[in-house]
């Protein structure tokens, strides 16, 4: 199997244990990007028996109400599509009224510039939230 989500090349892991993983990923665009992946190759929620599903729910959770508290995003867009990599993994992405897509989705059609100022001072609260989000869930599990 060549999924890229079993085999990843590169990855900024901040949590991991034996069902997932929680990376940041790394968009100069979009800052406020994080991936939750479960490690094994399935493709839905529902291949996950009720006690998985519950731990991955639990975890999403945390890491919104971390980039709520940490980066005070006007809104957390959450995405699973697996369209294109049928891997479970959900992407959680903090938004602002004034980032290059918003109100479009991050995949969408860009609607503004914005300066390397705005987006260095989210870089340095998405670094501080992935802190924040590793020791949160190195405490809950």
């Amino acid at each position: 199997m060549n999924c890229v989500l079993c085999h990843p090349n590169v990855e900024k892991v901040i949590w991991k244990n034996e069902k997932l993983r929680v990376i940041q990923v790394e968009d100069v665009n979009f800052p406020g990007y994080f991936r939750v992946i479960w490690n094994d190759h399935v493709a839905e929620m529902s291949d996950l028996d009720d006690e998985d599903r519950r731990m991955l729910e639990k975890i999403l959770i945390e890491v919104e109400k971390v980039i709520r508290s940490e980066m005070r995003p006007d809104k957390v867009n959450w995405a699973q599509f697996g369209n294109m990599v049928p891997h479970l993994h959900w992407h959680v992405i903090a938004r602002f009224k004034n980032d290059s897509h918003f109100p479009e989705s991050i995949w969408g059609i860009k609607q503004r510039e914005v300066n390397s100022e705005q987006l260095a001072a989210w870089q340095t609260s998405a670094d501080r939230c992935a802190e924040v989000v590793r020791e949160k869930l190195k405490q809950l599990f």
